[in-house]
């Protein structure tokens, strides 16, 4: 059985937000969109579910945070090598996010983090498969 993983997200402005990630390097799946919807391809099986902030709140009773000011969750996103985590996180703050904290090297892991139009945080990460012990 395969798995497909859909995160959703709120965000203010739908269009500028399918800019931002576009400009990033992703795409959006078409069948699973409409003018409140977008349908962000993270990865094979893996998307982020767009969604206007009234279009989200149809899913739950409890209030929307204000990602700006609260965190309720991080997203990380593991990358090839440490060029692309850089990459990656300078292309964010050029189109508009934010650094979110100090780049962390840990030798066998590096991490930077950037904050997208709507204040949720990114990680991305890149890590040294091969030093990892086997069990």
């Amino acid at each position: 059985m395969g798995v497909n993983l859909f995160i959703n997200i709120p965000v203010s402005n739908l269009t500028k937000s399918k800019a931002f990630w576009s400009g990033l390097g992703f795409g959006f799946h078409s069948q699973f969109a409409d003018e409140k919807t977008a349908c962000l391809v993270l990865d094979q099986n893996l998307y982020a579910m767009l969604l206007s902030k009234d279009r989200f709140q149809e899913f739950t009773a409890k209030t929307i945070v204000d990602a700006h000011r609260f965190t309720e969750m991080l997203n990380a996103l593991q990358v090839d090598s440490k060029e692309e985590v850089d990459r990656m996180v300078s292309k964010a703050i050029s189109l508009g996010g934010r650094e979110a904290r100090q780049p962390q090297d840990h030798k066998i892991m590096y991490e930077r983090s950037f904050e997208d139009l709507d204040g949720h945080i990114w990680e991305i990460f890149w890590m040294d498969l091969s030093s990892i012990p086997k069990t």
